[in-house]
């Protein structure tokens, strides 16, 4: 009798398009059913030059990749306010104009008869670090991301709380000592800060040169650290005494620091929290970085699919 052999048709690895829209980089790449980030890619956004012109870079990036790969979808991070259902640009401010109303979600599906899953980029940075990075195992996390401004996101048993009407956690506009949480918490702040106080032009610093600075014994520069740790521990302590989360994570370039800033922050927090809040909070450092907004885009995707 003849020896019968079958061979075993290997099956398709999925794979999917994720792009992290920012105002100064939009990240690009493959991502796999598995969540492993197959090629990752930037260029410039270009923001100035407006939505129209982001929505034909995402199509010409889309159009290469499926030239060269059977795509099984799209997953986009972008800024601005989302709606969610539609795939499209609510609100977004002067610093990218006409981007609102950018449908990223029709325009892909009738050229491309792909389905496109659109989400907030600092939703889709919590997303990531509730699923497999620091906040993961985490009943209801707080995402911070400090930078030019601050953003937010709630994750809540695994979920983006959007809110009513899809604003949720927009707390960089919340009212902190007489301002607002970005204006006096985030680390342009912190650069404008120093610079005035040193009568220098803005344009000579950076936050990594003002840790460098604090860190060599800069009084200037170790007490604006020291406001700037005050106003987050601030707006922290007002979420949390709404929300109640188990974790509150910090991401943004200036978190870099974190060594040097978790028992400023955290000393901070023990003034403002009252004890049994403090208590319950875990405070970390955002791990996934610059690849936050392509796997929370991914994982958006999944959860909407």
């Amino acid at each position: 009798m003849p020896l019968c052999q079958s061979k075993v048709k290997e099956r398709r690895v999925k794979k999917y398009i994720s792009l992290d829209i920012g105002g100064t980089y939009m990240k690009y790449g493959l991502i796999d059913e598995n969540g492993n980030i197959l090629e990752k890619n930037e260029l410039a956004t270009e923001a100035e030059k407006g939505g129209p012109q982001i929505l034909d870079k995402a199509m010409k990036i889309i159009g290469d990749y499926t030239a060269e790969h059977d795509i099984e979808g799209v997953a986009i991070s972008t800024a601005g306010m989302v709606d969610t259902e539609k795939g499209a640009i609510r609100y977004a401010s002067e610093l990218i104009p006409n981007y609102t109303g950018v449908n990223f979600k029709d325009t892909i599906r009738e050229k491309f008869d792909l389905p496109c899953v659109v989400e907030n980029d600092v939703n889709c940075a919590g997303l990531a670090e509730y699923k497999t990075g620091a906040g993961k195992g985490s009943e209801i996390a707080i995402v911070l991301t400090i930078g030019t401004g601050i953003g937010g996101s709630a994750i809540i048993n695994g979920e983006v709380y959007h809110g009513a009407s899809g604003s949720a956690m927009e707390v960089g506009y919340m009212h902190v000592n007489g301002s607002t949480f970005e204006t006096l918490g985030s680390a342009k702040a912190l650069v404008e800060k120093v610079a005035q106080l040193k009568e220098d032009d803005v344009a000579n610093w950076d936050g990594k040169k003002i840790f460098d600075l604090a860190k060599e014994g800069d009084e200037i520069c170790i007490r604006a650290i020291d406001e700037m740790c005050d106003i987050l521990a601030i707006g922290i302590s007002n979420i949390a005494y709404v929300l109640n989360p188990d974790m509150v994570i910090l991401g943004g370039g200036i978190m870099a620091q974190g060594e040097y800033l978790y028992d400023k922050i955290d000393d901070k927090l023990k003034i403002h929290l009252e004890k049994p809040l403090y208590d319950k909070i875990s405070l970390k450092f955002a791990s996934h970085q610059n690849s936050a907004g392509m796997l929370g885009a991914y994982y958006n995707y999944l959860n909407q699919q």
